[in-house]
């Protein structure tokens, strides 16, 4: 399969399973220009050699199945066509892909959870959630570990389905972890993602959404906590191509240290054919100390004017000393008033995260951050 030469918008212009179809980065590019890409390790320019470093486990529903397949499935790459050099080259090199079946009306009894688990190498990896028509499932994607890491993973949502998602960036400190996730969403169907990234030196996630026909729904939540050093970053595309869709996107981060550095891109698309679409994209970035820097960058690209609602916000700043100075006359001290800044500025998207344990662990998780 070759390349796309039919234009998606003037944000997103290629697509394709071959890697010769893409240039070499060299940090020019929109899409690269904030990504240090000598800390990436040779994934982007076809030098990082397979090394066996992860293993994918899976915790499966009895309602679901689990397969390892390889890339001759025709289920394989059915979703999403990759859109830049990184993913490309996940999608040629992976030796087996990991696909999770939920079928039609089923609903599951307990989360999938997947585990990625690096064991220090370089790999590159590929997954399929696979959901039939009217099922139900929530899944967790768990990564931890130490590794040089590229994958995609596909979510096929079918009519009428609905598909919860948590993904926990929860790497080692050396790690590197390039992943494009992708939903491609049903008639009248609902998915809804909530990304944890906290471990990592380099991490980049790029979720993005497209429609197959009226009703679907998106909704993207982000949660992410930036060290001294660290680079997260998440790259998000919303593609609106069919009518009557809504789509909602809420990430919030936290920075500290010097050289933390935190990456937001949010794209929206609004094509001409998709009269009636609601979608609004919000990013906040809470930056706790000096030597620390985020970059916040909403696209909304509308090609049509009958829109039911279309909007994004960004902000990026400091505490609010008048919160720090409330609480500290009420006798509570600095580090204990930071912290429930913190924990207030992430209260309402931690309400999202509907697994219990998941919750508590990346409350853990901030508490642990805000203790260094």
């Amino acid at each position: 399969m070759g390349l796309d030469t039919k234009p998606l918008s003037t944000l997103h212009e290629i697509s394709s399973y071959n890697v010769a179809d893409f240039p070499v980065p060299t940090g020019r590019e929109e899409e690269w220009r904030f990504t240090p890409l000598s800390r990436l390790r040779g994934l982007h320019n076809g030098k990082a050699e397979i090394t066996g470093g992860v293993v994918v486990e899976v915790d499966v529903a009895p309602e679901a199945t689990v397969e390892t397949v390889g890339r001759e499935d025709p289920r394989i790459g059915r979703a999403y066509v990759p859109a830049d050099r990184v993913s490309a080259q996940a999608y040629s090199s992976f030796e087996k892909a990991t696909v999770v079946t939920v079928p039609r009306e089923a609903v599951t009894s307990k989360p999938i959870v997947i585990n990625v688990r690096g064991t220090g190498g370089a790999a590159y990896g590929h997954i399929l959630v696979d959901v039939g028509p009217m099922a139900q499932a929530v899944v967790v994607l768990d990564h931890r570990g130490g590794a040089l890491y590229a994958d995609n993973v596909e979510f096929d949502v079918a009519e009428g389905a609905t598909l919860k998602v948590v993904s926990l960036q929860d790497w080692d400190d050396d790690a590197v972890h390039v992943s494009h996730h992708h939903a491609r969403i049903g008639k009248d169907a609902t998915f809804r993602s909530f990304v944890v990234t906290l471990g990592g030196d380099l991490v980049r996630l790029s979720p993005s959404v497209s429609y197959t026909a009226p009703g679907g729904e998106a909704d993207l939540t982000g949660l992410y906590f930036a060290d001294a050093g660290q680079h997260l970053e998440h790259r998000l595309l919303v593609d609106h191509t069919v009518p009557n869709c809504r789509s909602n996107v809420t990430y919030k981060g936290a920075l500290q240290g010097d050289g933390a550095h935190a990456v937001w891109i949010g794209d929206v698309i609004i094509r001409a054919e998709a009269e009636g679409t609601d979608t609004y994209e919000l990013n906040r970035n809470l930056i706790l100390t000096d030597g620390a820097r985020a970059d916040s960058v909403p696209n909304l690209e509308i090609l049509t004017g009958e829109v039911a609602g279309a909007g994004h916000a960004s902000a990026s700043g400091r505490i609010d000393d008048e919160q720090i100075f409330y609480l500290q006359a009420r006798g509570i001290p600095f580090q204990e008033a930071r912290r429930l800044v913190v924990h207030g500025f992430f209260a309402q998207l931690l309400e999202k995260i509907e697994v219990p344990e998941i919750r508590e662990r990346v409350l853990s998780a901030v508490e642990a951050e805000l203790a260094r």
